[in-house]
């Protein structure tokens, strides 16, 4: 029954914003307050579930979304977003443009948390778009699907780091595991799918149309790329300095501040604030201009995201994960089919991909320790499993569709399919490596 109801309420969330045209925002209030209910929450338990839910995924993404409008904006405004679409097209030309940028996503999606990839990327993938006249998911979907293979598969993201440390596997195995593994499902998911979608229409966030601006008015190349890029540097740095032991706690605990999203973003935003900025001519006031009509273009995808998480939250709550794995588990399957297999069920019906690969990993290792299976091929293959059937209730699914101005049918059959063909090639690639090693 538990399963039928949260089947129906997909579906009631799918039909209002669709065929009722309802807003996004108010639509998963609704559902997710409904399938409380249903799913058996008490009563006045219910809305702090949904505050909860919007409250834990605005918590961790709203800074970073509105700084990462307002540096994407001033970046599409002065002509660097310009500057950066030339480079690269001179150096990858328009044939190769793909692999120019699905090479970056994969470069930046290792240190950087998806949400943050993401954001950072945005105004990057428009600028190519509209330069050069190219369908937009034929250009963004490989790029995002980088990102997002990387966040399933590779530590030292939060779900593949905290299954390497359950399942007691090595870190650096896994990591190259993952590498291997990884690569094939970024080329069929990302450039090799994308070329069958070139027909989809789409009409990005007008924040990120970069203004045409003479040839002789744009910043310096590496004042484009540099400015565009401090945060990844930024993160990057922190991560290395990590890494390396310090017997003074001070000095661990600023490079933990220093490193935080939350600064880093503000320390760019700063930065471009001078050198695409003051240091261009412009004044205080226009530049403050940009950011205010920045954070006008993201207010409303970040309620969607909010509403997004409210669901996650009420279908977490609801112990809906846990009896999916009771269910799974006594099935007589191939360990790593079955770690694969119950993460991606978890993460079809809560719709978190960290939730549907920590809740697997309790499940899973009983069975693991009867049968010897490897530990770091289990990392991968349930992180494979939790990249499954991404949609309505997946803050990742509405990111793509605002940010892109997609319909729901073709966010299905882009973001959602995308994902889907990551997962089922990222499991073929750990079952014969199980086969090989």
């Amino acid at each position: 029954m538990t399963i039928i109801i949260v089947l129906l309420s997909i579906l009631l969330l799918i039909v209002m914003v669709s065929a009722l045209r309802i807003n996004a925002f108010i639509s998963f209030l609704v559902v997710s307050i409904l399938a409380g209910i249903l799913l058996g929450i008490p009563l006045g338990k219910v809305t702090a579930s949904v505050e909860k839910g919007m409250g834990d995924v605005l918590g961790s993404l709203a800074i970073i979304i509105i700084i990462g409008a307002m540096l994407g904006k001033l970046v599409a405004e002065s002509g660097a977003a310009q500057k950066i679409a030339s480079v690269m097209m001179d150096i990858c030309g328009e044939k190769y443009i793909q692999w120019g940028v699905v090479t970056t996503g994969f470069l930046i999606g290792i240190p950087l948390f998806y949400g943050i990839g993401f954001v950072l990327m945005i105004p990057l993938i428009f600028s190519i778009v509209y330069k050069y006249k190219l369908p937009v998911i034929y250009i963004g979907l490989p790029m995002l699907a980088a990102l997002s293979v990387t966040h399933g598969f590779l530590p030292p993201h939060p779900s593949p780091s905290a299954l390497v440390i359950q399942f007691k596997a090595n870190m650096g195995l896994t990591l190259l595991y993952g590498l291997i593994v990884a690569v094939p499902a970024i080329v069929i998911g990302g450039p090799v799918f994308s070329r069958v979608l070139k027909n989809i229409p789409s009409n990005p966030l007008a924040s990120f149309v970069p203004v045409e601006v003479p040839e002789s008015s744009l910043p310096g190349t590496f004042n484009s790329f540099f400015t565009a890029l401090l945060p990844v540097l930024l993160l990057l740095g922190a991560t290395v300095f990590a890494l390396i032991p310090s017997s003074d706690p001070a000095v661990a605990e600023f490079f933990a501040f220093a490193g935080s999203p939350t600064i880093v973003m503000l320390i760019a935003l700063f930065s471009a604030t001078l050198t695409l900025g003051v240091f261009q001519g412009k004044k205080i006031p226009y530049i403050m201009g940009i950011y205010g009509d920045a954070i006008k273009d993201v207010a409303m995808i970040l309620l969607i995201i909010g509403g997004s998480g409210a669901l996650k939250q009420v279908l977490v709550d609801s112990g809906v994960s846990e009896q999916i794995a009771v269910l799974l588990k006594d099935l007589h399957m191939q360990p790593l089919f079955l770690g694969w297999m119950i993460a991606a069920i978890i993460r079809f019906c809560v719709g978190s991909a960290t939730v549907a690969g920590l809740t697997t990993a309790g499940i899973i290792l009983p069975l693991m320790n009867t049968t010897h299976t490897d530990p770091n091929l289990m990392v991968l293959a349930v992180g494979a499993g939790s990249l499954m059937f991404s949609h309505v209730n997946d803050s990742g699914f509405w990111m793509f569709k605002e940010y892109f101005n997609l319909s729901m049918k073709d966010t299905f059959k882009s973001w959602a399919a995308m994902e889907s063909i990551v997962g089922v090639v990222g499991l073929l690639g750990v079952l014969l490596l199980n086969q090989i090693l």
